[in-house]
């Protein structure tokens, strides 16, 4: 089920990135073809981006495809490593959960802020935030009862084979 919410956000950063590809088409069309430059592509590409990065953030903590570096945990034994793919899940649950109250927290101050050129409340900025910790939170979750659940450790602290 986490497999499929982690492809459901790809999906979804996926349509928001072709949509902000057709828009600036549109930008671009409108100012040199049309003399008449689209005021809303700017405001709604700013919106996109932060969803695209937003879900595509939270689908690399699921899929392991997060930015990390693993010279050096690759580089120790096998229980060193456990405990160190541990706290690097435990430190992803604690940033998911601030980032997602912080977020909360924006969105509330911000809901009767409408976003110039769209109209929408500028909460719509903050909400990716609170989606992506939840999701972050979630998906460190899993990772570490998964590798507590696992009965070879040798498998469990593989990071790559157990994505």
């Amino acid at each position: 089920m986490l497999d499929g919410l982690a492809h459901l956000c790809i999906i979804a950063a996926g349509v928001l990135l072709v949509y902000l590809i057709a828009s600036f088409g549109w930008l671009v069309f409108g100012r040199y073809v049309l003399n008449d430059t689209p005021t809303w592509v700017e405001q709604s590409a700013l919106l996109c981006v932060v969803y695209i990065t937003c879900l595509g953030a939270a689908a690399g903590v699921r899929q392991g495809t997060h930015l990390s570096i693993e010279m050096v945990r690759e580089a120790v034994p096998a229980i060193p490593r456990l405990v160190m793919l541990h706290l690097a899940d435990v430190f992803v649950v604690l940033f998911g959960a601030f980032m997602c109250w912080q977020g909360g927290l924006m969105m509330l101050d911000n809901l009767d802020r409408p976003i110039p050129m769209i109209g929408l409340s500028e909460s719509w900025r903050a909400a990716p935030l609170v989606v992506c910790g939840v999701l972050m939170v979630l998906f460190s979750l899993a990772n570490i009862l998964r590798r507590g659940l696992s009965s070879d450790h040798a498998t469990a602290t593989d990071s790559k084979e157990e994505q």
